[in-house]
Parts: C-alpha cells; structure tokens; sequence
C-alpha cells in the first residue's frame, strides 16, 4: 500500500507559501519546473514498497517462532517450562546491543551495501532453524537471529528519513511499520500451507516454515543488493531537476544541519534527555505490541480451536492492525501531531509503534544523530520483548488476566509519557521562536549552527 498522494497537497501548497521550513523551496519548484507530489510519488513507488517488503520478512522471520509453536515445535523439541520464552525472549539481547552499531556502519558503508548483506545473513540463520534439534541449539539460533536482525528496523526508519521532509514521514514509517502487521496476517496464511508439507524430506511442518522463509529472505537480500538506491544526491530515477529540489528541501527541512560522520554527533545522541524519553515511550508501547504478535496464535488455538485454524484466525486482527496504523500516518502528517497514534491507539496497539518512530525521526537534527538515536530507541525499546514473551504464561491460560493487565498498564504509562513529550517540545519550540527574534537569527546565518544538531536555533521540533 502507498500513500494517497491527495494527502500531499498540503505539502505542496506549504511550500508555494513558503513556510518558516521551507522559505524558498515552493519558488525553486516552480522555478525548476518541478512537481513536489511527482517526487514524492516516485520516491513512495522506488523506497517506500521495497524497504516494507524487507520489512515485512524481518518481521516475519523475528516472529514465525508463534506459528512454530503451534506446528508442533515445542512437541518435538520437548520444551517444557518456560524454555519457549527464552527461546523467543533471548533474541532481543543481542538485537538491542548491536543497533546502534549497525546504523553507525550503515552510515559509513552505504544502505545499499549493509541493508543486503543483513539480511542475507539473517536469512541463512533462519534456514540453519529448520534443523535444530534441541532447545539449546533453538537458543543458539534465536541469538544469531538476534544479532543479524538488528539492523533492518533502525536501518530503513533512518533510510526513510533521509529521503523525505518530516512532514511527509510519518505517513512512510506508517506504511514500513503496517507491514509487520500485514507480516502477521501473511505468516499465519504461510504457516497454515506450509504445515501441510510435514514429512516432506523427512521435515516437521514447522521445520519448512523454517526453511522456506529463510530462503525467501536470501533471494530478496540478493535482489536488494543491486536495486537499492543510497541518497537523493545520486538517485538515478529522478531528474536533474528533481534531485535538484529534493536536495535543496531536505536541507532546509534540517535547517541546514551536518550530516557528517563524527563522534561528537555520537555523544550529541547519548546526551540528549530526549533519547531517553522516546526510548521509554517505544519501550511501553513494544510490550503489547509484541505479546500480541508473538502469542495471537497461542492465545487463539487456547479458546478451542485446532492449530490449522488458529493460524488462519490471526490474519484478521492482523488487517485491521495494518489499516489503523497507516491512517494513525496520514492523520499525523496532515495535522502534525505525533499525538495521533494515542488517539488512533483505542483501535489497536500497532500504529503507536509507526508514530513515535517518525516522530522520533523528525525530532532529531543531523543524519549522524537521528540514525544513533532512532536505533537508542528501537534498541531499548525492544527490551520490552523480552517482558512480552514471559507475560502470557500456559497457566494463565485461556483469559490471561496477568498480560492483559500489563499491557493494559503499559499503555497507560505510554500516554503520560507521550503527554509529558508533546509539552517539552512545545516549551522548546517557543523558546527557539523568541530567540530568533530577540538576536534576529534567520536561515542566512544556518551555517553559524551547523553542527549543533536540533539544538540549532532554526531547528523547530514536530509536536
């Protein structure tokens, strides 16, 4: 799915008026001859269905463990107690120490490299799955899986910011994040057939399911390798003329900021409260989110239903997940509010996630920054899988009292948060406003502030 580019007028229209962040830009188009919604419409065709298709196997391969499960998998490596949560919990360890890493190196490599090669790797880790035989050697694939995986999300959020204003971002993270739940609804109709393969050289259902997957992952990871595109300064499908005003909109959408690779953007990253903020906020809304997906399966097959039908009773929750989460996008790009996913939020748990990614994205000035940061916040957030996977317990079994009543509580926390986030933004923001008045501070003096991030007088936070 991709955005309706009815909804990108406004951009259009803000930028012939020639907003406080994007003075000059509307006049450049027209200048240039230059359709910003004809840009935007290539980029969403060339970026925004290819980096939801990578996304949609890291989060099938992260999370075909629930269907595994109940395709015998705990059955036929007797697993007991509470080994099956650590098998699923275990994988956020290594996958929250190796995000930042792994966007520093996507920054210093290139995305069109590093993002390929991930995922081939990942790919092969889930292949080597299908013939596990014990619950440490499980253990032993689940923290592979772990390190490889880390840096798709972090990765294509970052890719995703590079390439669009933050007006237009949330929409575009909305779709990327929609994906894991159309991901949901996809790998339970993809278990459901390929469990009918048991037997087959010798292979349990769940071991195919396994080794299918993996090996889809690896073909695209081939593909993505020499398909994807690096930044808008060398984008081969747009015009000179269109490069020309991508360019020159994304920088002053950044108010001029440096993308540069420098340890000071690094510390700028880790000193910034605001990183803390946002990464609690994405901690509290992961939990639910990942229970929901990893035990929807668990919890279905729990009310009576055979393991085949179980499978198929995710997909509709799932498509309702994925819609909600791309309108929570529009809503927030078209009114400029990260608030919306809250809002949005009474209708499902996932377009909180899509939100406080863009919002996150758009708040932090300076690639090296929002890169570093983007991966804090996913990283720590992650940490709250490992909650999920021990919150809805076989005892607790088919009401699930006590992970309801965490996610319910979680989300409570996640509201004040987000609350406490739009306030402090806002108080910035003004105080920014009557800076530039007070010292006279316009867009001709940016270069003066081009190394301090969105601390940048010129730089305005979305709320």
């Amino acid at each position: 799915m991709l955005p309706d580019h009815d909804t990108d007028k406004t951009f259009a229209e803000e930028s012939e008026k020639g907003t406080p962040s994007t003075a000059g830009i509307g006049d450049d188009a027209a200048r240039n001859d230059v359709d910003p919604r004809q840009v935007l419409r290539k980029l969403d065709v060339r970026l925004v269905s290819f980096v939801s298709l990578l996304f949609v196997l890291n989060f099938l391969d992260r999370t075909n463990i629930g269907n595994a499960k109940v395709a015998g998998l705990s059955a036929d490596l007797h697993l007991t107690g509470l080994q099956y949560s650590l098998c699923a919990a275990i994988f956020f360890v290594p996958y929250c120490l190796f995000e930042v890493p792994s966007n520093l190196a996507l920054k210093a490599i290139s995305p069109s490299k590093w993002i390929p090669i991930i995922m081939f790797c990942w790919g092969s880790v889930m292949v080597s799955m299908a013939f596990v035989k014990s619950f440490a050697t499980l253990l032993t694939a689940r923290i592979f899986l772990g390190v490889t995986e880390a840096g798709l999300l972090p990765g294509v959020t970052l890719y995703l910011c590079i390439w669009y204003p933050k007006g237009q971002q949330a929409k575009r993270i909305a779709i990327l994040s929609g994906s894991s739940s159309v991901a949901g609804a996809f790998g339970g109709l993809l278990a459901f057939a390929i469990e009918k393969m048991k037997g087959i050289g010798r292979l349990a259902g769940w071991s195919w399911i396994f080794l299918l997957e993996g090996l889809l992952t690896c073909v695209v990871a081939v593909i993505a390798y020499f398909t994807m595109h690096d930044y808008p300064e060398t984008a081969s499908f747009l015009t000179e003329r269109e490069r020309e005003w991508l360019v020159t909109t994304l920088k002053a959408d950044n108010a001029n900021l440096s993308n540069a690779l420098h340890l000071k953007f690094l510390w700028q990253a880790f000193r910034d409260p605001h990183s803390y903020l946002l990464s609690g906020l994405y901690f509290f809304v992961f939990v639910p989110s990942f229970s929901f997906t990893l035990f929807l399966p668990t919890i279905i097959s729990s009310l009576g239903f055979s393991a085949s039908h179980a499978q198929l009773l995710t997909v509709p929750p799932n498509i309702c997940g994925a819609l909600f989460t791309v309108l929570s996008g529009i809503l927030s790009d078209r009114f400029r509010a990260g608030y919306a996913a809250t809002v949005v939020a009474a209708c499902g748990i996932y377009p909180c996630v899509a939100c406080i990614l863009a919002w996150t994205g758009a708040n932090m000035g300076g690639e090296v920054k929002r890169g570093v940061v983007l991966a804090m916040v996913i990283g720590c957030g992650n940490l709250g899988g490992i909650v999920a996977s021990f919150i809805y317990r076989p005892q607790d079994s088919p009401r699930y009292h006590l992970g309801h009543g965490i996610n319910i509580a979680c989300l409570c926390i996640s509201a004040a948060i987000c609350a406490a986030a739009i306030l402090e933004f806002s108080r910035l923001n003004r105080r920014k406003t009557v800076r530039c008045a007070q010292e006279g501070i316009t867009e001709e003096k940016a270069d003066e502030f081009h190394d301090m991030g969105d601390a940048s007088p010129l730089y305005r936070y979305i709320v």
